[in-house]
């Protein structure tokens, strides 16, 4: 099943949020979320409203990480909503040791 996801940007066009994933998210984080990238954490299956607000956080300092920071300050409000869904759409490749 494939879900989209879009925001309304400043200029007025929507974009989708899997086209902003693989243009900014996937080299760290991997397309669905599930990130292969060593100190990278995996987005897949976590909570939207978790995500969009860490993406606040980065993009007003509260955060303190220069990659997600200078990432996060091109992003409106709309697309980390977008975004933050898109991530809790994906499977979440995490595991609970037993």
């Amino acid at each position: 099943m494939s879900l989209t996801f879009t925001a309304q940007a400043e200029d007025s066009i929507p974009r989708d949020a899997s086209k902003i994933v693989g243009e900014v998210c996937v080299s760290c984080h991997g397309q669905d979320g599930n990130a292969m990238v060593m100190g990278a954490p995996k987005l897949g299956g976590q909570k939207a409203d978790y995500l969009t607000k860490a993406l606040m956080d980065y993009k007003t300092g509260i955060r303190n990480n220069a990659v997600m920071s200078a990432f996060s300050s091109t992003l409106s409000s709309a697309e980390m909503i977008a975004i933050g869904k898109y991530f809790e759409s994906q499977t979440s490749t995490l595991t609970v040791p037993k």
